[in-house]
């Protein structure tokens, strides 16, 4: 068990953050619930994490918004007193051939999918440097890694995630803060609920869709299990980019 550890997760009322939330809560870490606007989703998610006899808040705020999110991270810090683990994963998609696409969704994906991970990591890597200890994972995905057609501005911000992974590392590794990011294939969440998936399965060595625990495991691996592990970029796809 890990006691007495704090990790934010942002977007964390559904989907893989909400499995991210729950496989850190197991193994024993305080964890904050941030989303931005299903309360009903964050509250179910705290109380699954409250049963595990675990310390779970949820906090509400936009990614996005570089005030909110510095008033946020001061609450934090008066209510837990330390962040040790901060999961960027909070993202939306705005799908559309790239001609067609216009200026608000290329913006909202990259605003919400990377800049937030500025905005959020700016002031937590500040405390983490003062403890001389945190984990870092952004939630990268293999869009970022070879492209995807009809997604360029999510495929630009999750590159970008990829870059900024690899900068921060150099940058805090001497201060022991380890920084690392998970590229998940297609998984089985509602973001992909409705689209067609058996073309993509086929290409899929394993054959099946990710499942959000799938990724939660590699996240908990690279924010607790492994202490000599950053930098990284770790796909869990199924195989899909070999």
């Amino acid at each position: 068990m890990t006691e007495n550890k704090v990790a934010l997760i942002t977007g964390a009322s559904r989907g893989i953050g909400r499995a991210c939330a729950i496989e850190l809560a197991r193994a024993g870490v305080d964890v904050i619930i941030n989303y931005a606007g299903n309360d009903e989703a964050a509250q179910k998610t705290v109380d699954d994490i409250q049963a595990l006899n675990v310390n779970a808040v949820k906090k509400k705020f936009n990614v996005a918004d570089k005030e909110a999110v510095e008033t946020a991270v001061k609450e934090i810090i008066n209510d837990f007193g330390r962040i040790d683990i901060l999961v960027n994963n909070a993202g939306i998609t705005r799908d559309g051939l790239f001609m067609r696409m216009n200026e608000q969704q290329w913006l909202d994906v990259i605003n919400t999918n990377l800049n937030s991970a500025y905005y959020v990591t700016n002031p937590v890597s500040k405390i983490m440097i003062k403890q001389r200890d945190g984990a870092i994972v952004n939630m990268a995905s293999i869009s970022g890694i070879y492209g995807n057609a009809g997604q360029a501005n999510y495929s630009t911000a999750k590159a970008g995630l990829i870059g900024f992974t690899k900068a921060l590392a150099k940058e805090l590794a001497s201060r022991n803060i380890r920084v690392n990011a998970v590229a998940p294939g297609f998984v089985q969440t509602d973001m992909t609920k409705d689209l067609p998936m058996d073309a993509v399965i086929e290409k899929i060595p394993l054959k099946r869709l990710g499942q959000p625990e799938d990724i939660a495991r590699a996240v908990k691996f690279l924010a607790l299990d492994t202490t000599y592990v950053t930098g990284q970029v770790l796909s869990v796809d199924g195989g899909l980019v070999i």
